[in-house]
C-alpha cells in the first residue's frame, strides 16, 4: 500500500510503501470498541471510596421508641434509608476495573484504526518533523502552513526538548513516540502525522 508523503506546505510530494496488513485492514467496529474501552478502563485509578453503615459517624441511640408513634420502626440513623446513612453497596478503592485484551487482539485493533485513518484521509506521512526553537507560536505557524489546523496527533521518532516545549501549550496537539501511541489518541484526533522513521517503528512493533 502507498501512503501519501506531504511536504512543509502540506502538498503531496511523494509516497511511501506501507504494510497492507496494518494499513489495508477491513474496519471492525466491535474490535475497535473493545480495544478502546479496555484501554480506558485499565487507566482508571480506582480511588473512589464510600462508607457503609458501620463506617459512617452516627449515634447508636434509637431515634424513637419502637411502638406507639405511628412511624416506621427505626433502630439507628446509620441505616441506608436515612439521609447521611451508609451506602448499601459502597464503592471500594480495591475495585478492579481492568479489562483483559489479548496481545493479538490489541495489535489487530490498532491496525484496524490505522487502516480507517488511511481510508478517511486522516493520516499523513512526513519525512521528518522537528522544531528549530522551543517557541509555541513558531510551532503553530508550521502546523498551519501544512494545513493541520484541526486536532492533530504527531508521531515522531525523535521527541527532542524543542519539540516537546513548543507543542505542550497547544491544547489540540499531542506529540508522541511510536511506543507511546495508544488507540484512544488515534481515534480522538482528527489528523495524524507520522514521520517515515516512526512509520517503520510502528510496523516493526505491530508485525
Amino acid at each position: 500500500m502507498e501512503l501519501k508523503v506531504i511536504n512543509a506546505s502540506g502538498q503531496a510530494a511523494a509516497s511511501v510503501t506501507a504494510s497492507d496488513v496494518l494499513f489495508g485492514r477491513d474496519y471492525n467496529e466491535a474490535l475497535v470498541h473493545q480495544v478502546v474501552t479496555a484501554y480506558l478502563a485499565n487507566a482508571r485509578s480506582a480511588n473512589r471510596a464510600q462508607k457503609d453503615r458501620s463506617e459512617v459517624k452516627h449515634t447508636t441511640k434509637k431515634p424513637w421508641r419502637q411502638k406507639g408513634t405511628g412511624r416506621a420502626r427505626a433502630g439507628m440513623t446509620s441505616s441506608p434509608l436515612w439521609r447521611g446513612g451508609g451506602r448499601t453497596f459502597p464503592n471500594s478503592p480495591e475495585e478492579n476495573f481492568s479489562h483483559k485484551v489479548n496481545r493479538k487482539m490489541y495489535r489487530a485493533g490498532i491496525a484496524t484504526i490505522l487502516s480507517q485513518l488511511v481510508r478517511e484521509d486522516r493520516l499523513n506521512v512526513v519525512d521528518s518533523f522537528v522544531a528549530d526553537t522551543p517557541k509555541t507560536k513558531a510551532f503553530a505557524q508550521k502546523l498551519a502552513a501544512m494545513g493541520l489546523n484541526e486536532k492533530t496527533l504527531i508521531v515522531t521518532d525523535n521527541l527532542d526538548e524543542n519539540l516537546y516545549l513548543a507543542s505542550r501549550n497547544l491544547p489540540n496537539v499531542l506529540v508522541l513516540e511510536p511506543s507511546q501511541t495508544d488507540p484512544v489518541s488515534l481515534v480522538r484526533f482528527k489528523k495524524v502525522l507520522v514521520t517515515r522513521e516512526a512509520l517503520k517503528q510502528i510496523e516493526e512493533m505491530l508485525a
